[in-house]
């Protein structure tokens, strides 16, 4: 076979013994690689009512076959174990450099079990394997980590590494990568924490052999052509990245606004990708291979928030920003980069912090509990608790649980905008209806990842739909699940795979990564059965959460009770009832939310 190694690494930290294991070629093909080779295994091989800050949590680094090929962005990989803060799945996706050198070790995954009984990195160069001391960085930011490892390893390298947040298991805690990409959501920087592994770091030059690369190098060329045509247009993902989104969603009425009390922020064109490009911009920067270039190298030159780094893209300022009700733009760059550095999950903190602002100013939490007045529109509050969250000091010990956590304990869980306890990124479902339904049946809890439908109900992307409307919401919302477990499993980003592949024609993006599945692992797939692929994985994944205990598919009170007070939406709340019922059909579920059957028996998985 090509494109796979057909390799993992089973790393064991509690004995520091590792093994090399083949892939059987027919799970391989089955299951694409990346999320869906994740889940296979940790379905497999772990009980899903496991603790998941215990040492029996799997915790998995998988690339797909894509990962270090001529595709467009053929550059992510997934971290996949049981969250912590959801108590049911994480899978958090990756660019930058780190993923292709991971591919080059000769390795498509690694598995961790166990936990260490000292702080440890391993260093994986090919066949050399080694477990070395974290001593020395433990308790150092991820930069600073980043820095040493190379220094004592191999600038040629590259690093994977967790912050303070993920040493003190906030739930919150992302894993970083090449200091400026994160696999941020779910906790899976806590559980890396919990197995007292500080880094991974990785090098080599074995790349699998691709089937056809005369087609391959072909098919890429022809993609990143569409894309370098469509930067030539001066689109605003080119000239802002995400940035731009805040004035499109704000003019929607959907934009989260203190706390998702308003849909529209009457600051947003203080913190927008036109304030950020004009004062604070250096240059674009871009992940491995990618022709879009849609991260921002940015820099506050002076005052209290002085910095240089990477960021902020949308989610980061729709959290720190308007939920937060902030709008000083250095404040939210500054947050930015102090996440990226402690190892955090930007949306969970913002939205956390925003909780917890509208639980100060409604007098639910008393102001000696937090040490400092947390008012919405206080920027000075809002980076102390960030910092405070990463550290666990003080009040920030009870940020670090999430909203969720926070808001239960206070006696008001209504506050808490979260669907399987993770917090909502930056889009109202109540003016998007199918960002509603994606939400409420995400299996890793509230995500846009988990198949975007704002693109089409936002973006017009390829095709405009009306947000307001439920009519034909759950089929997409399907499609979109099934096309990004796809994505996540193939190796790619979703940004060029849906923007540029994708058409009014739904099967043409399928098509097109068949293609280039065939081409580069010459086992002939056809555009039906990498969307089946996709299937499969989402339906297992579905399984995994639904033995984890997390049975429920809904939204919180307030998208459900509370209308939109202001905006296009005005009026408006999520008719998450009118939609799940005919999704649930669409998806072979039955009227719980279950696979049937049928269903599991048609995807050829396990009951």
């Amino acid at each position: 076979m090509y494109g796979w190694h057909l390799k993992l690494l089973r790393v064991n930290l509690t004995t520091q013994k590792v093994t090399r294991e083949d892939v059987d070629p027919k799970i391989a093909r089955d299951y694409l690689g990346g999320r869906g080779w994740a889940i296979h295994y940790l379905y497999k091989e772990m009980d899903p009512m496991t603790d998941p800050l215990t040492p029996e949590n799997v915790m998995i680094f998988a690339t797909g076959p894509l990962t270090a090929t001529p595709a467009p962005t053929g550059n992510r990989y997934m971290v996949v174990t049981k969250s912590p803060l959801t108590g049911a799945l994480a899978h958090s996706n990756s660019g930058g450099e780190f993923p292709t050198w991971m591919k080059r070790t000769g390795f498509d995954m690694f598995i961790f079990e166990g936990r260490s009984s000292e702080p440890v990195y391993l260093f994986v160069n090919e066949n050399q394997i080694e477990f070395r001391s974290a001593a020395h960085v433990w308790g150092k930011d991820t930069h600073e980590t980043t820095d040493i490892l190379l220094a004592e390893t191999s600038a040629e390298a590259r690093v994977a590494c967790i912050g303070p947040a993920g040493e003190k298991l906030a739930l919150i805690a992302g894993i970083i990568n090449d200091k400026h990409r994160a696999a941020a959501r779910s906790g899976v920087g806590a559980v890396m924490g919990s197995k007292n592994l500080k880094a991974v770091v990785v090098m080599g030059n074995k790349n699998p052999p691709l089937y056809n690369p005369e087609e391959m190098k072909n098919i890429s060329v022809d993609t990143s052509k569409n894309v370098g045509a469509d930067v030539k247009k001066g689109s605003n993902m080119r000239i802002y990245g995400t940035s731009y989104v805040p004035q499109v969603t704000n003019t929607l009425g959907i934009f989260p606004t203190r706390n998702f009390q308003q849909g529209t922020f009457e600051h947003t064109d203080k913190i927008d990708g036109v304030a950020l490009k004009e004062q604070y911009l250096i240059r674009h920067t871009a992940c491995y291979r990618c022709p879009l270039a849609c991260g921002r190298l940015t820099e506050v030159p002076d005052g209290d928030y002085k910095g240089k780094g990477e960021g902020p893209e949308y989610e980061t300022i729709s959290a720190f920003g308007g939920a937060c009700g902030v709008s000083n733009l250095a404040a939210l760059i500054k947050a930015n980069y102090m996440c990226n550095e402690l190892g955090m999950d930007t949306i969970g903190a913002g939205m956390t912090i925003a909780a917890a602002m509208e639980m100060y100013e409604k007098g639910y939490i008393p102001e000696e509990a937090i040490g400092m007045p947390l008012k919405f529109g206080d920027h000075d509050a809002m980076i102390e608790m960030v910092r405070k969250m990463a550290y666990r000091e003080g009040f920030g010990d009870e940020l670090a649980m999430g909203s969720y956590r926070l808001a239960e304990k206070y006696g008001h869980p209504e506050i808490a905008v979260t669907t399987r306890k993770q917090e909502f990124p930056g889009y109202d479902p109540r003016g998007a209806q199918g960002m509603g339904l994606l939400y409420a049946t995400s299996n890793k809890g509230a995500s846009h990842m988990e198949g975007d439908v704002a693109y089409e109900e936002v973006f017009g992307t390829p095709i405009k739909e009306d947000p307001f409307s439920i009519e034909g919401k759950p089929e997409l919302v399907n499609h979109f699940q099934n096309s990004f477990a796809l994505i996540d499993s193939a190796g790619l980003c979703v940004f060029v795979a849906l923007r540029y592949v994708f058409s009014k024609d739904r099967m043409i993006f399928p098509l097109r990564l068949s293609e280039m599945m065939a081409y580069t692992t010459g086992e002939g797939y056809t555009a039906e059965e990498v969307l089946k692929a996709g299937e499969r994985v989402y339906n297992l994944e579905r399984m995994f959460v639904l033995k984890a205990g997390s049975t429920v598919d809904t939204l919180p009170p307030r998208m459900l009770n509370e209308p939109l007070p202001d905006g296009p939406a005005k009026g408006m709340v999520s008719q998450l009832d009118k939609m799940l019922p005919e999704y649930y059909k669409i998806r072979g579920w039955d009227e719980k939310g279950y696979p049937t059957k049928e269903k599991l028996e048609e995807l050829g998985l396990p009951s």
